[in-house]
């Protein structure tokens, strides 16, 4: 359904620094990339006028994002650099017949391998120093809306980041002027080293980084020879989750829960009891991202725009005691799993980073414990993996076309991870999770009546 029109590199509108820029925390990142979309309603502007004005506004984007426009170098065997060397990124122009872009995008969006199709697809297989950092797709639909599809590499920069960068591209192509914020991200990488922040910390005092880097609880049940994923987009009003955090503070009145703790409860509780097998023993775990440029003393620039997340993860518990326990238990522990991302735990993270042996092995434990290390294959999964997207200011990033209609993952493929965003309206949630498809119907009726429980259907 979609075709490719043509494919552009984009460079630095301005000379750039050639330099090398190499961080402890991307180490644990992936070279691949993330995938987002964003949808426009109908444009009277001509696809010749959309596409450069798009060209052109991203090339000064570049000029001051300047290493989204160079390429990763492998190092030490199997850590990353990145050198910023101008060879720019990659945009696409295609086009969508036969379809309107509701299809893709309206209130039942699901991430699905359809959606996929307005993505860059990156070729993997291409050396990792011929690989671009960022390629987009801008797809023109029959009905004059459009997308924009970004694959920004993980090991480059984070959401927080990709937020500042969109807006700063849209703003450009509207041709406003940037604030000093906007025109100066900060790249300093000794800023996340381990060597800069240890100068002068204090003793360790809790070291998290073995619970954190080490292997994952494995399936221990029977698995299934027709295993596949698919996704599925679940919702919430603000009302819920409101009533959510009120049953699950009626056994902890010491600090109230935020609405993603109270969300990523709930989800791990729901699809552990569409796991269970009778398997009460399986160990499982919840993993999630945090944001640590405030978590540092001293905090990052607020204009740091590497990737500056970690992962966190809860402790390990059985299926049992997700399922004979109320809401609280597991949203408590979420809530311990981000609290616990503080100074000292972002420092021992990059000393344990710096003396790892094998690099590949600590990213595997972190973003693939669904798959076997050593033959690949889908191994089964007690796992949940939960990524905030909450409070993003993609809305700001109108190009000049009004604001979105449409924000998200652009596709999702990782049995057991969640995404959390604010639908389009902001009086709610949208949860788009990926499970094994035996699971999936079951996850639905668990979750939904959850909610039930304390908010009645006639209500809804």
């Amino acid at each position: 359904m979609v075709s490719i029109q043509s494919h552009h590199t984009i460079i630095p509108s301005n000379p750039t620094p050639n330099e090398k820029l190499f961080s402890l925390c991307e180490q644990i990142k992936l070279r691949t990339h993330a995938p987002l979309l964003y949808a426009y309603n109908k444009s009277t502007v001509n696809n010749h006028v959309l596409v450069a004005t798009f060209m052109s506004s991203l090339s000064k984007a570049l000029s001051i994002y300047y290493p989204l426009a160079g390429r990763l170098s492998l190092i030490d065997g199997s850590r990353w650099e990145i050198i910023c060397n101008a060879k720019g990124a990659l945009l696409i122009e295609a086009a969508c017949n036969g379809k309107i872009m509701h299809d893709f995008c309206g209130d039942d969006f699901v991430p699905t391998g359809l959606v996929s199709q307005l993505i860059p697809n990156i070729d993997y297989g291409t050396p990792v120093s011929e690989t671009p950092l960022l390629a987009v797709q801008i797809t023109r639909f029959n009905c004059g809306g459009f997308t924009i599809g970004v694959a920004l590499c993980r090991a480059a920069i984070d959401g927080t980041a990709t937020m500042r960068f969109m807006n700063t591209w849209a703003k450009l192509a509207k041709g406003e002027s940037l604030d000093p914020y906007d025109q100066f991200p900060c790249y300093d990488p000794s800023l996340l080293n381990s060597r800069t922040l240890l100068r002068n910390s204090k003793k360790v005092l809790h070291d998290h980084s073995e619970e954190l880097f080490g292997t994952p609880p494995p399936w221990l049940g029977p698995l299934r020879k027709d295993s596949r994923v698919v996704v599925e987009v679940v919702k919430l009003t603000k009302e819920q989750v409101k009533k959510l955090k009120t049953k699950a503070a009626i056994n902890n009145v010491k600090t109230p829960f935020s609405s993603f703790e109270v969300i990523s409860g709930l989800l791990w509780r729901c699809v552990t009891k569409a796991r269970y097998q009778g398997n009460g023993d399986q160990p499982t775990r919840l993993t999630t991202l945090v944001n640590c440029r405030n978590r540092l003393k001293p905090p990052l620039p607020n204009a740091y725009a590497g990737n500056a997340v970690f992962p966190t993860v809860t402790t390990t518990c059985s299926f049992s005691y997700l399922m004979q326990n109320p809401l609280s238990s597991a949203v408590e522990k979420v809530k311990k799993a981000i609290a616990k991302v503080d100074d000292e735990f972002v420092r021992n993270a990059l000393v344990y980073i710096g003396n790892a042996k094998d690099m590949d092995l600590v990213r595997y434990n972190i973003h693939y414990p669904a798959k076997s290390v050593h033959k690949g294959g889908f191994k089964g999964n007690p796992n949940l993996f939960v990524v905030s997207w909450m409070n993003f200011s993609y809305k700001e990033a109108t190009f000049g076309f009004g604001e979105p209609v449409h924000f998200g993952p652009g596709f999702m493929d990782s049995e057991g991870k969640a995404f959390i965003t604010n639908n389009a309206s902001g009086d709610g949630f949208n949860v788009a999770i990926a499970l094994d498809s035996s699971h999936m119907d079951a996850f639905k009726k668990l979750f939904f009546g959850e909610i039930e429980e304390v908010f009645p259907i006639s209500k809804l």
